[in-house]
């Protein structure tokens, strides 16, 4: 079959770069009040597997992992961790005490990552030993939250094949929800999510790194689906990034960089990926580096008034019950709310404190918030940040001399 005639009936033929228009707008008391433009970022985003399998609708449960052979194992670990999970839940349940949040901030645009192929394909990725998915009609879970920005350069996005990564762009377009990082080709791949917030535009580049376990069999090219992805972090992938945004880039933009790299554990920063952000940062055209792949918060950086989180942890996910990195507490999580200026530097960053409880968020308590608080100020002062526990129970993030 003609490619273009395979990916219409996929619904995902490949597109211009599209402006979305935010669906949110500010209102009375909420942070978005103050000057400059406000975003919600978040981490890994996993509503695949055990979470699928507790929602409306499901795909097959079989898995092809070497311990666990079917996702409703997963649920069961969760509940016998932290009790039973009302299932089927309605959409907007995963997301919990994050929807309280949201209507408070009432953040311009947000942007997650989606770690988790929205398909029914059945032929997993071989020879990769996990494989996130979830049912297309689930994507009311997305919605629910107001999700504006999936970003798609990641290591599971393609856990289904190339036919469920045209299935989940096709998903997320037609629902409006910005997914940038993947594509029916490389141009599609590399395009950015365009957002028009009311307060300016937003431009969302995303990419994948092979150090992240991204496979670079993955990678999208002229005539073939797949991945954006950036074979190295060295000064010339940089400039491959920088020359991506420039391409795209219109005055008075606010760019975001969303890379998937890095390690899943751990707080050091290796040297090259600082290097990296920082080049990004002195070409004047990238505003903030949004970093994930690690299961928890990783340290930040303010560089030149603006912004680096060099891993932003996982918002959701399915690991309750599994064990043996409990140090790291991967069960907390943070929504990011930074505020820039028309220039695109740092206003402020704050942070709000999450857990995770029976495939919900809610509210981290007060002693979870404090550890999260301290843990990311001892790691990120060496990189020129303090993050520092409000009265509200939320973080913050100053320039360390202050």
């Amino acid at each position: 079959m003609d490619r273009r005639k395979f990916l219409a009936q996929l619904g995902c033929a490949p597109l211009a770069v599209p402006l979305l228009a935010s669906r949110h707008r500010s209102g009375g008391g909420s942070a978005t009040d103050r000057p400059g433009l406000t975003l919600f970022l978040a981490g890994d985003v996993m509503t695949g597997r055990g979470v699928d399998q507790v929602l409306p609708s499901s795909v097959d449960p079989a898995l092809y992992e070497s311990y666990v052979r079917d996702a409703r194992d997963y649920v069961r670990l969760a509940e016998r961790e932290n009790g039973a999970i009302p299932a089927p839940v309605p959409f907007d349940y995963i997301w919990g005490a994050a929807l309280d949040e949201l209507e408070r901030v009432r953040p311009d645009a947000r942007i997650i990552n989606l770690e988790t192929a929205v398909t029914t394909a059945s032929e997993p990725w071989p020879g990769k030993g996990i494989h996130y998915r979830m049912h297309p009609a689930n994507v009311p879970v997305l919605t629910a939250a107001g999700v504006d920005v999936c970003v798609l350069g990641n290591n599971h996005v393609m856990d289904w094949g190339r036919t469920g990564l045209l299935e989940t762009l096709s998903s997320l377009r037609a629902v409006g929800i910005g997914a940038p990082g993947a594509g029916t080709d490389l141009e599609d791949a590399a395009a950015p999510a365009v957002i028009e917030t009311g307060r300016g535009r937003v431009s969302i580049h995303s990419w994948g790194v092979p150090d992240a376990g991204v496979p670079l069999e993955w990678r999208a090219g002229p005539d073939q689906p797949g991945v954006n992805l950036l074979p190295s972090l060295d000064s010339a992938g940089a400039d491959r990034v920088i020359a991506g945004v420039e391409a795209r880039h219109r005055p008075g933009d606010r760019v975001v960089v969303s890379i998937h790299w890095g390690t899943n554990w751990g707080y050091t920063v290796p040297d090259h990926h600082r290097e990296f952000a920082h080049r990004l940062i002195d070409s004047g055209v990238v505003d903030l580096v949004h970093g994930h792949s690690s299961h928890h918060p990783r340290p930040i950086e303010l560089y030149r008034d603006r912004l680096i989180l060099y891993g932003a942890g996982d918002f959701l996910n399915d690991y309750e019950g599994i064990g043996g990195k409990d140090a790291f507490r991967g069960d907390l999580s943070l929504m990011y709310f930074p505020r820039l200026a028309a220039t695109g530097a740092w206003l402020e960053c704050r942070m709000a404190p999450m857990r995770i409880r029976r495939f919900r968020l809610q509210p981290a308590t007060g002693e979870e918030a404090e550890w999260l608080a301290s843990t990311l100020d001892r790691e990120s002062r060496p990189f020129g940040a303090r993050v520092q526990l409000e009265e509200d129970g939320r973080l913050s993030v100053e320039p360390a001399e202050r």
